[in-house]
């Protein structure tokens, strides 16, 4: 009887523990690309321990932007911020030593600002600090990131 309410306990216990991990972060889809329509993605963003947001990208079925019609040296990551700021975040590489061989690709970065949208573009000079609007390759709803 003492070692089922244990195991009892330990399963509650779990579960609230992962209720409490999980509600800590938001998940969002990317809307489907009109540019690559078999490209899927997520984001996730949650506060680290320094009270920044991390902001995670996992990305599937995207095609080296060298592959796109006019060919790009790049995608970038952008983010919009609840402050209407857009920020380049950096580089997402699709040459093969950074992507797997069925095209899918990580990416990671931590920011100070509230994250609103995450975009990603296909840019001639990924070191831009403009977004190519023409060029968006997938993008997020709004993100409903919870305040610090």
């Amino acid at each position: 009887m003492k070692t089922t309410k244990i195991t009892i306990f330990a399963i509650l216990a779990s579960v609230v523990l992962i209720l409490l991990v999980s509600s800590c972060a938001v998940k969002s889809q990317f809307q489907t690309s009109t540019v690559l329509p078999a490209a899927q993605g997520t984001v996730q963003v949650k506060i680290d321990n320094n009270n920044n947001y991390l902001i995670k990208i996992e990305l599937s079925n995207l095609s080296p932007s060298t592959r796109l019609t006019p060919p790009r040296e790049g995608y970038v990551v952008w983010m919009a911020t609840d402050n209407n700021e857009i920020n380049n975040l950096g580089q997402l590489n699709s040459s093969k030593k950074f992507m797997a061989s069925n095209l899918d690709a990580y990416f990671e970065t931590v920011s100070a600002s509230k994250p609103f949208k995450i975009f990603i573009t296909a840019e001639n000079d990924v070191s831009t600090q403009y977004p190519t609007y023409a060029d968006v390759i997938l993008t997020t709803d709004n993100l409903n990131v919870k305040d610090r």
